[in-house]
């Protein structure tokens, strides 16, 4: 290769290191089973306690024509879908953390790997961590309470894709404002979701909130995500305006936590941050 070839960049998108870098933390993973087990663990026991509250609401309510009495699955397919944007955003920052912790991170970025490949790494090991955890919950649920999220069809795969996508936003936006103030937001990894359960309507419809809070909440693509789940168990029906506002929130959300992510990760290097994040 000539010389002035060779100092040329080359910015090209390189499976293999993806590869790797999945790779990498699949051995993490795969060398503990504690961190497994609680993969499965938390979504299966909310799954059984919110399956158990379910029948003693729908038991007392005497077999009435209500939500409660109708919606025997309504709770247990809520639980599930939360739990699949709650492990997408931690598996993306956990997987992040866990290079903080080792103070590795300075050490990825002397090699080939770009960041671009490193995120979608993230975002592939936050995909197989909340399957990991998600699907033996969904499995249960069929002996424990004779129901099947599976039941919702086609619709369950648009609903997991659009949780997951803002999952991953959200683990961006999270590992970006970790790269900016350090570890001392470390905290943020595992309280940014439940600061938007209230507006996301997992458990409820968007009407019940204050007037002045259901813009904010319809402004989310987990609230439109949750709005189309029961309007599929109640009433049989597939609601393709709220999953298109998803999908399009989706869309800005994404791209404004990628933006985030490579300006923090840029400023990050500039200042050497990357060499002293495990301080």
């Amino acid at each position: 290769m000539p010389p002035n070839e060779m100092a040329i960049p080359r910015n090209d998108f390189s499976l293999r290191r993806v590869g790797a870098m999945v790779l990498r933390y699949w051995y993490l993973l795969r060398g503990s089973w504690p961190r497994i087990l609680e993969l499965a663990y938390w979504p299966t026991m909310q799954m059984i306690l919110w399956g158990y509250i379910n029948q003693f609401m729908a038991s007392s309510s005497g077999g009435g024509s209500g939500w409660v009495a109708q919606g025997a699955g309504v709770l247990v397919s809520a639980v599930l879908l939360w739990d699949v944007l709650f492990r997408g955003q931690l598996g993306v920052s956990i997987s992040f953390l866990e290079e903080m912790w080792s103070r590795n991170l300075g050490h990825l970025f002397v090699s080939p790997l770009r960041p671009g490949e490193w995120v979608t790494a993230l975002m592939t090991m936050s995909l197989l961590r909340t399957l990991i955890g998600v699907l033996p919950a969904a499995a249960l649920a069929i002996p424990f309470f004779g129901y099947s999220v599976f039941a919702l069809g086609l619709p369950l795969a648009a609903f997991f894709a659009n949780l997951i996508v803002l999952g991953w936003s959200l683990g961006l936006l999270i590992v970006a404002l970790i790269l900016r103030y350090g570890m001392g937001a470390e905290g943020l990894a595992w309280i940014v979701v439940f600061m938007l359960a209230p507006v996301s309507v997992v458990y409820y419809p968007v009407s019940v909130l204050p007037t002045w809070l259901q813009p904010v909440s319809l402004a989310l693509p987990s609230a439109h995500v949750f709005e189309g789940m029961r309007a599929l168990v109640f009433d049989g029906t597939l609601r393709w305006d709220h999953l298109a506002w998803a999908v399009g929130l989706n869309m800005v959300y994404m791209a404004g936590g990628v933006a985030v992510f490579l300006y923090a990760f840029h400023q990050a290097r500039v200042r050497g941050a990357l060499l002293q994040t495990g301080e």
